[in-house]
């Protein structure tokens, strides 16, 4: 199986993306909105095909990315049915199997932090997503949102606990670094429910956390009862070009809309002027300005226009995005795979001189 751990740092949020290794049908669990393009752009260089997006509950620190992955990748959304929330493709209940590929998911409803909580567990026992209800020698609270101490209890004592000694437990949140448990583990060693704990110890504990709210509350729960659907107009791609934004966080352009657009825009070269001379050549109206000057020299690129950056292969040019993005500007590309992939392509070049 392919497997990735993601972090939001913002909300301390971890976003799972599982995939069957022969058919790349992908499932993706606990998405958070602003690492919407970051996480696409591991389903695109991935080369999954994303089928489902699951949510482990109703979150109250951070706004869902499922209906953006549903937009852009037409995945299904899944989520419990016990919230009654728009936009929701399938209202996952307790033993549905969720398959894609050669793998799949059972759903355990695990009630307590909220009513309609899950946890997700792979078909081989070997892995299981707990979200807010046990965490890493920890667990979800129950102060808000139809939160109940004794359903949790149940959840963790008769539903997680019961799962193989070895299961691996993967987290909603750690908010010290922990990125993973094992049911043997939290059953020994969790302060709150391990050991000999009872419910007693358990309720005492939990009824006395005196966490203030998550400040995202007000947002957060409202837009995830519509799966992440903003209200009004969404706009999916920049509006100066089609853009891709990879996994390393570049924004990429299509080299044949630029080809078509090159008047448009500031076409930056950062190689050496021997390269940008010799063959096979450049774009037309390049501006020259080596990657080893550009910090110096940075005001010299227009900040009025949108800029794409070019070297050789794309790897130069890429940090020249990034520097320029981190000075602000924010329509700003790189052309990926450089000179080398535009001459392959016969796309236009020139060798006059620098602008």
């Amino acid at each position: 199986m392919i497997f990735r751990q993601l972090f939001d740092l913002t909300s301390s949020t971890y976003t799972y993306l599982l995939a069957c290794e022969r058919t790349r049908e992908a499932v993706i669990i606990d998405t958070v909105f602003p690492q919407f393009d970051r996480d696409a752009a591991l389903v695109r260089e991935l080369g999954l095909d994303l089928k489902y997006v699951l949510d482990t509950h109703v979150h109250a620190d951070h706004v869902t990315a499922a209906w953006r992955f549903h937009e852009r990748f037409g995945a299904k959304i899944v989520l419990s049915g016990a919230y009654g929330a728009k936009n929701v493709d399938i209202e996952a209940q307790d033993g549905d199997v969720i398959a894609f590929g050669d793998e799949t998911i059972t759903v355990h409803a695990t009630p307590g932090h909220t009513a309609g909580c899950l946890t997700f567990v792979t078909g081989d026992g070997k892995r299981a997503f707990t979200g807010d209800c046990l965490l890493v020698r920890g667990a979800g609270r129950t102060d808000f949102q139809s939160g109940d101490v004794g359903a949790m209890w149940h959840s963790i004592h008769d539903v997680i606990f019961t799962l193989p000694p070895d299961c691996l437990l993967y987290p909603g949140h750690d908010y010290n670094g922990r990125t993973v448990s094992s049911v043997a583990e939290e059953k020994r060693f969790n302060p709150r429910i391990g050991g000999d704990a009872r419910l007693e110890d358990f309720s005492g504990y939990m009824n006395n956390l005196g966490l203030p709210h998550p400040k995202l509350i007000a947002e957060a729960v409202p837009a995830n009862m519509r799966c992440g659907r903003p209200e009004g107009e969404v706009q999916e791609t920049d509006d100066w070009a089609p853009l891709n934004r990879t996994f390393a966080g570049v924004s990429e352009i299509d080299p044949e809309w630029l080809a078509t657009h090159i008047d448009d825009v500031y076409v930056l070269d950062v190689r050496s002027a021997q390269e940008f001379l010799g063959e096979p050549g450049h774009l037309r109206d390049a501006h020259l300005l080596p990657l080893d000057e550009l910090r110096a020299r940075i005001e010299e690129v227009p900040r009025d226009v949108p800029v794409v950056t070019v070297c050789q292969s794309g790897k130069r040019s890429a940090m020249a995005a990034q520097i320029l993005a981190a000075d602000g500007r924010e329509r700003v590309a790189n052309l990926p795979g450089g000179i080398i992939d535009w001459f392959r392509m016969a796309l236009p070049l020139t060798r006059e001189g620098s602008n």
